[in-house]
């Protein structure tokens, strides 16, 4: 609850205390401490000592979930194309 708060409050501050006109610093910070936050989990997560291995099991259990949900959404992405898209052709 604390995380969608603080992300709450960031994002009533870029919309009040950034207009229009200071856009394109806001993005550039933005992207600048993206980086910093994605080179800082990688220092960390490489400091682990057995972090290959957890890489190696996670990697497989990561990628068989994300076969089902793909595999899912292809399919009622097809079914529904067929339904509605496809079967509008047939009516003209």
């Amino acid at each position: 609850m604390l995380i969608l708060a603080i992300m709450a409050a960031g994002a009533l501050a870029g919309f009040f205390l950034f207009p229009d006109k200071r856009l394109k610093w806001s993005e550039r910070i933005q992207l600048i401490c993206t980086c910093l936050l994605i080179f800082s989990m990688g220092v960390i997560l490489g400091g682990r000592e057995n972090f290959m291995d957890e890489l190696l099991s996670l990697g497989f259990r990561s990628l068989v979930f994300a076969i089902i949900p793909i595999a899912f959404s292809i399919a009622a992405v097809y079914f529904l194309t067929e339904k509605f898209l496809r079967g509008g052709d047939k009516r003209k």
